[in-house]
């Protein structure tokens, strides 16, 4: 039995859950806080794949979420008079059916909830204000509760998360901006879309409707190019403003309908698109997993996987050192920086190709779409650089 016992995890998300799943049943005491109320509703869809997919199965969880899979069956690029310019599968941008999945991110989220709820203590409605290192191990403030001491604190709190700002400083000396934010929104399919998504690309902006729930509601999508924008990211309605001028005076397609649905939407997602990159995802006591740690921007559909992945092998290797938790994250560290770094490089091509620069860059992109034998040639290499880094790491058997 190891000699750390109590663990906090900082976030209740996809990688909290995760990781304490993986905790729990090596032995540890793990409690997660989480500053929403209760578990966070809507967001965008999100992929598994390689070798997150055996982490599911391992968990014994893998049937339900394919069972919540998306069934989306392609991307269609449109014009500003919804007309079809062009169609791209979802085998094409590496979601192969029978080996990927696409799933809602609270569905996948409620599943893992339901996995650890009776094993983990869940503190809701609160968040980590201080933690500092003492003889008996790891004290830690709250905004509300009382202080209490762990062995271990581990953030698992996403790309603005509050543990490492705490811990080892501003997020900006982190961060690298890809040049665009992005939004998400529940609204009406309208368009009656069947799982699918529609984009209509002008320069250096894109605006996109795709199904979900098996067509029952569709998600909006924005995604803008910008320099550096400043915002309270706790304000949605400010967020909403800078949508809105971001995208004055553009009409095509059903810009002005969804940036109007936008308006009375109550899961709305705002956020830059950006990566985490830092030298070392641990410090004493406190180490960093998934978004937190390595985030590859939403764009790159490999977040979710890499947290799933990063989660089982922090876990794994907290278990084989046996208390010498330095030691365990100098391993964790080892099995997955260069797995990290092969999907961030995902998430790169992935901005580049949802933001064109250019009219005559979406001319060129509707004309190749045109073209088989060179569609598929690409979409052969997109493919295989997607399968090669999702699968770029042999799991341990802890």
């Amino acid at each position: 039995m190891t000699k750390l016992k109590r663990v906090l995890i900082s976030g209740a998300s996809i990688t909290g859950p995760t990781l304490t799943y993986w905790l729990h049943r090596y032995g540890f005491d793990v409690t997660i806080v989480e500053k929403s109320s209760a578990l966070r509703r809507g967001g965008y869809g999100v992929d598994v794949r390689g070798a997150a997919i055996s982490v599911l199965e391992q968990m014994g969880i893998l049937d339900q979420v394919r069972a919540a899979d998306t069934q989306m069956t392609g991307v269609y690029f449109v014009d500003s008079h919804g007309k079809m310019k062009g169609r791209i599968s979802e085998a094409s941008i590496g979601n192969q059916h029978g080996a990927d999945i696409e799933v809602m991110r609270d569905d996948l989220t409620n599943i893992l909830y339901k996995l650890t709820k009776d094993t983990t203590r869940y503190i809701w409605g609160d968040s980590i204000t201080a933690i500092r290192e003492t003889e008996e191990g790891t004290l830690v403030q709250f905004a509300h509760g009382q202080p209490q001491v762990f062995d271990l604190v581990i953030g698992a709190d996403g790309l603005h998360s509050n543990v490492r700002s705490l811990v080892f400083g501003d997020e900006a000396q982190f961060k690298r901006s890809l040049g665009c934010y992005i939004s998400i929104f529940s609204t009406h399919n309208y368009l009656k879309l069947n799982h699918c998504q529609h984009l209509f690309t002008t320069p250096g902006k894109t605006v996109g409707m795709y199904s979900a729930r098996d067509n029952a509601e569709a998600k909006g999508l924005f995604i803008f190019q910008s320099r550096p924008l400043h915002y309270d990211r706790h304000n949605p309605d400010a967020q909403k403003q800078l949508i809105s001028d971001a995208f004055s005076g553009h009409h095509g397609w059903e810009t002005e309908r969804l940036l109007h649905a936008m308006q009375d939407a109550q899961d709305f997602y705002f956020d830059e698109i950006c990566q985490i990159h830092m030298p070392s995802w641990s410090k004493g006591r406190v180490t960093l997993v998934g978004d937190a740690a390595y985030g590859p921007s939403p764009l790159s559909g490999q977040g979710t996987s890499l947290a799933l992945v990063g989660a089982y092998v922090l876990a794994g290797e907290l278990h084989a050192a046996q208390g010498d938790y330095n030691q365990a994250f100098t391993k964790y560290e080892q099995e997955m920086r260069s797995f990290v770094e092969k999907n961030q490089k995902i998430g790169l091509v992935a901005a580049e190709s949802m933001i064109e620069s250019s009219n005559f860059k979406i001319l060129l992109r509707n004309g190749m779409l045109r073209i088989p034998f060179l569609m598929k040639y690409m979409f052969n290499m997109v493919t295989k650089m997607i399968t090669k880094a999702a699968n770029g790491i042999t799991l341990k058997g802890y």
